[in-house]
């Protein structure tokens, strides 16, 4: 099968999640990409452990697909192998502050000195240019500072999501640039900076809510999940679980008070439109719960299906392991590693393509899994390589 990006070569000095999802978006449509961490390994790779030397469930989803090489390029030794690599590379992907680019020769002077072509793909929490610039972030901090916790939980308690949206969205923003970058590469041979950063993203996945305060000072508060734009557009309890319905536009909220038998609703002007009836969803939200409360899940969606009004259950991680439509479509890949006693379900490449398909072709590395044969094709001997082994720069 095609690789869209076969032969392309990515450095992945990437940690955490923003960076190295970058480089497996990129490694699934098969780039070579090689993640470079430090001697022990990197403190992304033992988050939430369940191998039986450390490795967590995210490291196996996010460095699958690459070859694994250990550096410590704060050493002058290691510094010469980074210039090797460099040379040999078309990205460089980096999620980590100026200053310590700079020192590691990973700045983007440093790199067009080796590699004029070369493209650096830098995500930071906060982006160069402003008061912010040199503060170090996570995903919460986009969610926090763009008013996407505010408007989440209740008044009395902003509500962080559990996944990390904003670190993915940013990393999936980083590959489309670096994807344009690699574009306009083959036009005029040139490289350039791809910048990414959290609060770039999460600023533009709030920037509807931004648009509407500046124009109308509109100043909304949190409603838990109760929508404020349309109606229904809520989480409801049925006799065994949790269903979230979500409706938008006249003829959706038709069909559901045809299913509530309320159809005198429809002439009612706190009604008449999305944003009437989201000034009026509490009574709407109330009138559905009552409807979900005499039902269990399966014939509260069953019902709601045959009239089409979109729904859906509340799976717990478990139930979603379990879910049908997962299951038929084969979402979930099962991949081996040392030391697990089962396969971890990876998630496929999240966009489908007809003719040239991402796929999952080999298992996350194991610590410096390929240092040594990445090293010989940098023409390093075996005696070089073991030395540098024994001073801790590989």
């Amino acid at each position: 099968m095609t690789q869209v990006l076969k032969g392309i070569r990515v450095l992945d000095f990437g940690r955490y999640i923003a960076g190295p999802f970058c480089g497996t978006l990129l490694a699934d449509m098969g780039a070579e990409v090689i993640r470079i961490e430090k001697i022990d390994g990197s403190e992304d790779r033992f988050l939430t452990p369940i191998s039986e030397t450390g490795e967590g469930g995210t490291f196996m989803q996010l460095a699958r697909n690459k070859l694994g090489m250990t550096l410590n390029p704060m050493k002058p030794e290691g510094r010469e192998i980074v210039k090797k690599l460099v040379a040999t590379a078309d990205v460089v992907i980096a999620n980590l502050p100026p200053d310590t680019l700079k020192n590691m020769g990973l700045d983007y002077d440093s790199l067009k000195a080796v590699k004029p072509d070369i493209i650096l793909t830098m995500i930071s929490a906060f982006g160069r240019g402003g008061p912010y610039s040199n503060r170090v972030g996570f995903d919460g901090l986009g969610q926090a500072m763009s008013g996407a916790m505010y408007l989440s939980g209740t008044p009395e308690q902003p509500v962080k999501a559990w996944p990390p949206f904003v670190d993915f969205g940013t990393a999936s923003f980083a590959a489309f640039g670096t994807l344009a970058a690699l574009y306009e590469k083959q036009k005029t041979g040139k490289g350039q900076v791809v910048e990414g950063s959290l609060f770039n993203t999460a600023l533009t996945l709030m920037n509807g809510t931004a648009i509407e305060q500046s124009a109308l000072q509109i100043n909304r508060v949190a409603s838990l999940n109760r929508g404020q734009a349309a109606a229904p557009s809520d989480t409801f309890k049925c006799t065994d679980g949790w269903v979230l319905v979500q409706s938008v536009g006249g003829p959706l909220f038709e069909r559901w008070t045809v299913l509530m038998e309320e159809p005198h609703w429809l002439e009612d002007e706190r009604f008449k439109d999305d944003i009437s009836r989201g000034e009026n969803s509490v009574l709407i939200s109330e009138r559905m719960a009552k409807w979900c409360a005499e039902r269990t899940s399966a014939e509260a969606l069953a019902a709601m299906e045959e009239v089409r009004l979109p729904a859906g259950p509340v799976l717990s991680p478990q139930q979603v392991l379990e879910d049908p439509h997962i299951a038929a479509k084969g979402l979930f890949q099962p991949v081996d590693y040392p030391g697990m006693e089962q396969p971890a379900p990876l998630m496929r490449t999240p966009v489908e393509l007809s003719e040239t398909p991402g796929e999952i072709r080999h298992r996350a590395p194991t610590l410096g899994e390929h240092t040594d044969s990445l090293m010989s094709e940098l023409a390093y001997s075996e005696t070089e390589i073991a030395l540098r082994d024994e001073l801790r720069v590989i």
